[in-house]
């Protein structure tokens, strides 16, 4: 079955960086775009970056452009979210989540799988 185990979370002080991982198994993972999304306490779901299947083709979220770096490892079959200057709006539980195809698509959350997901808190 389809697999994707996010780690790397945790507390992190405002301004500080983090680095999310996502080990993905049970398909072919460089044929697929990928996604991060997140959820913060008491708000819906949030698209926050994609790329595409061989990552040619990154998107950022207004709210996080020129602070997360999103990128994939098709060796690995891992993706990353490289998170800087965070902010305590940042905080949520953050996911990552297959597309069925290899190309970012127009909306961007149309998903086909999403794994738990690894908290982030971002507080003094």
């Amino acid at each position: 079955e389809v697999q994707l185990v996010e780690s790397g979370g945790g507390l992190v002080q405002p301004g500080g960086s983090l680095r999310l991982s996502c080990v993905a198994s049970g398909f072919t993972f460089s044929l697929y775009a990928m996604s991060w999304v997140r959820q913060a306490p008491g708000k819906g779901l949030e698209w926050v970056s994609a790329i595409s299947s061989g990552g040619g083709m990154v998107r950022y979220a207004d709210s996080v452009k020129g602070r997360f770096t999103i990128s994939r490892d098709n060796a690995k079959n891992t993706l990353y979210l490289q998170m800087n200057s965070l902010k305590p709006e940042d905080t949520a539980v953050y996911s990552c989540a297959k597309y069925g195809v290899n190309y970012v698509p127009t909306s961007k959350l149309d998903y086909v799988y999403w794994g738990q997901g690894t908290r982030v808190t971002v507080s003094s």
